[in-house]
């Protein structure tokens, strides 16, 4: 019989979300790793090498691989003869640690989590509530897997209702394309199958804490039906062409992750949730002897990567571009921006629409700026700013035209597509979108040399700053004409990967 202490389990609650923070799991890295190199698509390649590099840096530098620090999510097995030596409930424990690890002053962690969902929306300021899944098992231990999971890739969740002689292969390879890149691919795909509704779903979820293993099961082969499905979904998945943060090329997925669970016999319940470029989880036992602290990878398990851009990559001053010059960019063309930027995101353009349409005269003047789509994470030492990462661009879509004609903004940065509505109103406005690499948010810091709220400073991340950057790198993703490289770039690969096929 253990006895499991209240200390123990906060700390080992904290030390792993502090751990995953800026550690990716080393089978992630070797997959990114190999995929980047037999990569023929250059864009997806240098997108890989970005990720590479911001995973050193951050493993290094010991600060989060991307300003999204997540929602965290804990898997809790308690042995049945576990005794405890605890004030707090199981879940308050838990959620300490959470409050300890996004607080930690040396290297502290954004808190994205809102109360009053559908109402105010209120940040809690510590990251808390965790998301808990707990269950009781034979044993006298404690056995714990924690996730910090981005909203990026957690917003791409889908679910269906099947019929059971539907085939659960088609209905991916027709979903996928519909997540677009926002959940910055190359990642993994958890799927869970059966049970009910939110059986699937927890499934889907409790898959993505499995190891990157994809190569092992391809070279020994399938030994049930669920092995079968996550080869066949492997290659379709692939050979769609999404490639690296949806910009067409040889991968899309590292591994796909299939769990399932007996269900009723008119259904067929299946959910899939796909893990990003920050994929974050941790796993560990308590016995009674103490916390249970993550062991460092050692640095010579990363790749040296270099990633430089090419001859002719253009450099852009924000502080004098105009709307003649930015008509020059080619769709897909590298940029290394300096200067001086805003930003801003959901909660930002909200109010500044809901300020337009009221005829309120706006906090900041856009006309000729550029406006990044980010919510850093806060600085600490001598950092102008945290890392700061792009955000999904298509939750903007809806205020870009209203932004573009009556702010005079000239550009936006974000990560991943923007859909027709936002691409029609960039194309009538002969304005552009630029894309930066989502899970380089560390690396996109170092380019940012000072960083001043001028805005909305209650909304906290999601205030209007401005930055001044220096060579920071972008890809022209939808220019003045209305073309988009993610429209381009997968229906190209898509195309070369179906000849090789034939």
């Amino acid at each position: 019989m253990s006895v499991i202490r209240q200390d123990d389990l906060i700390d080992s609650v904290a030390d792993a979300l502090q751990f995953i923070s800026y550690y990716h799991p080393i089978d992630f890295i070797q997959a990114v790793h190999e995929a980047w190199q037999r990569e023929e698509s250059q864009a997806a390649k240098d997108a890989m090498a970005q990720i590479l590099i911001n995973s050193r840096m951050c493993a290094e530098g010991r600060r989060p691989l991307c300003q999204d620090t997540g929602i965290v999510t804990v898997f809790v097995e308690v042995g049945m003869d576990v005794q405890w030596d605890a004030q707090l409930s199981l879940e308050d424990m838990i959620n300490e640690g959470v409050r300890r690890a996004y607080n930690l002053p040396e290297n502290k962690l954004r808190a994205s989590i809102l109360a009053d969902p559908a109402g105010i929306r209120k940040n809690t300021k510590d990251n808390t509530p965790a998301v808990i899944h707990t269950s009781i098992v034979a044993g006298d231990k404690v056995d714990i897997q924690v996730a910090a999971k981005g909203g990026g890739s957690e917003n791409k969740t889908k679910m269906v209702m099947l019929n059971p002689s539907d085939s659960i292969v088609d209905w991916i390879v027709k979903t996928v394309p519909t997540m677009g890149a926002g959940w910055c691919p190359p990642g993994m795909l958890g799927i869970g199958i059966g049970g009910t509704a939110e059986k699937a779903a927890v499934l889907a979820k409790q898959s993505l804490m499995d190891p990157i293993d994809i190569h092992e099961l391809q070279a020994r082969g399938p030994s049930n039906r669920a092995e079968e499905l996550r080869l066949e979904i492997f290659d379709a998945v692939n050979n769609l062409g999404i490639g690296a943060q949806g910009l067409g090329g040889l991968t899309t997925v590292l591994d796909v992750k299939v769990l399932d669970y007996p269900t009723h016999a008119a259904s067929l319940p299946v959910c899939m949730i796909p893990n990003c470029a920050a994929t974050r989880h941790a796993h560990f036992t308590l016995d009674g002897r103490g916390p249970a602290l993550q062991t460092p990878p050692s640095l010579d398990e990363y790749p040296e990567i270099a990633w430089e851009t090419g001859a002719g990559t253009r450099k852009v001053n924000l502080d004098t571009v105009t709307a003649e010059d930015v008509k020059a960019w080619q769709p897909g063309e590298t940029l290394l921006l300096s200067g001086k930027m805003l930003t801003g995101r959901d909660a930002a353009h909200k109010k500044m629409v809901d300020m337009m349409a009221k005829g309120e005269a706006l906090p900041v003047d856009l006309t000729g700026r550029f406006i990044y789509y980010v919510g850093p994470v806060d600085p600490v030492g001598d950092e102008a700013v945290g890392p700061a990462g792009p955000t999904t661009s298509t939750r903007m879509d809806k205020f870009t035209r209203t932004m573009l004609e009556q702010t005079g903004l000239l550009g936006m940065i974000g990560k991943a597509e923007r859909g027709q509505e936002a691409i029609d109103a960039i194309r009538d406005n002969e304005a552009v979108y630029l894309m930066a690499v989502g899970g380089a948010a560390y690396l996109v810091s170092k380019a940012i040399k000072s960083a001043k709220v001028l805005a909305f400073s209650d909304m906290g991340m999601e205030a209007i700053y401005e930055f001044e950057v220096n060579d920071m790198p972008v890809t022209v993703a939808v220019d003045t004409g209305g073309t988009s490289v993610h429209q381009t770039g997968p229906a190209k690969w898509q195309e070369l990967i179906s000849t090789r096929h034939l």
